[in-house]
């Protein structure tokens, strides 16, 4: 097997790409495209199906099958044209596919307005990344704030597109791409999309089962080798992994939660409304600026931890 044919050289690729370049946004995108996809596919569909749960279910197979089967036929064409446009179009649907290297730099524009003592600047750099209202939170919720959305995206926007891609190419990673898509866009308990993003919402749900469970266990085995707390990522991720109204975001926060020795969860502030969340973990340690440089730290020696042990696993059966 030549370079450009290599599996691992498209894994590896793909994620030195994303850690040093981080999302192209110069470049044409498969998610803007599955975006466009799903916003011309929701009118139509409502008129031809009656059942709005049934038009859901209509556009998750519609969204997800073509990404998949577009993904597939522009790699398959490629290989065709020449190996190493096969290789250079694989590599680019994989890079895309993962997001290691933007939550980074987008979570830690909120610290460094921190560090500058810009807090109403640090405020507006949260709101971009979380769905709670931002306005009147001290530096500790603002940090909070950080802490929780790198924990839990590094399941479903590092771990799990990562974990497709190593079990089924980057077509099956677009596809996967497309389903935290439809997710993030009609997968909302309002009277708009209730029933009509029920199957996404379930579906992604379904995706994520796996990924999100696996990437609270490379948080524990990843946290001593970040200089964290490996058993309270064990004690914590067993006692608070359920306590989350996402049947997978609890794992991973709960996970980086017992490593960084501090409580996330709590009351959070949406339309005017206070919400009070179950708490995850115990306030061993205070909020800080600190604790978002270990759950950074613990994103990568996660992400790390899963491409080691996909080699090895490589390896082994090709001896």
């Amino acid at each position: 097997m030549t370079l450009v044919e290599s599996p691992v050289a498209v894994v590896l690729g793909a994620v030195l790409l994303d850690l040093v370049l981080g999302d192209p946004r110069a470049l044409p995108h498969p998610v803007v495209g599955i975006g466009e996809m799903i916003s011309s596919l929701e009118k139509p569909l409502h008129r031809m199906i009656p059942n709005v749960r049934v038009a859901g279910v209509a556009l998750l197979v519609i969204t997800v099958g073509v990404s998949y089967a577009l993904a597939a036929s522009l790699i398959y064409a490629a290989y065709q044209l020449a190996p190493a446009a096969g290789f250079v179009v694989s590599l680019y649907l994989a890079w895309v596919s993962l997001a290691a290297r933007s939550l980074h730099l987008e979570s830690a524009k909120v610290v460094r307005a921190l560090q500058e003592g810009d807090l109403p600047a640090a405020r507006v750099a949260l709101s971009y990344i979380v769905g709670r209202e931002t306005a009147e939170l001290d530096e500790p919720e603002i940090i909070r704030g950080a802490v929780e959305t790198v924990a839990e995206n590094t399941g479903d926007g590092v771990i799990a597109p990562l974990f497709y891609l190593l079990l089924g190419g980057p077509a099956l990673a677009i596809a996967y791409k497309a389903v935290n898509t439809l997710d993030s866009m009609v997968g909302y308990k309002n009277e708009r999309y209730l029933e009509y993003g029920w199957a996404s919402a379930r579906f992604d749900d379904l995706a994520n089962y796996v990924p999100a469970r696996l990437t609270g266990l490379l948080m524990v085995l990843a946290a001593p080798l970040c200089g964290l707390d490996g058993g309270g990522a064990w004690r914590i991720l067993r006692r608070d992994g359920r306590n989350h109204s996402s049947p997978n975001s609890g794992f991973p926060e709960a996970a980086a939660a017992g490593a960084l020795g501090v409580r996330l969860g709590g009351a959070n502030r949406y339309f005017g409304k206070i919400v009070e969340k179950p708490t995850i973990g115990d306030a061993l340690l205070p909020l800080s600026q600190a604790t978002y440089g270990g759950v950074v730290r613990l994103m990568y020696g996660s992400e790390a931890l899963l491409v080691a042990a996909w080699l090895a696993t490589v390896a082994l059966f090709n001896r």
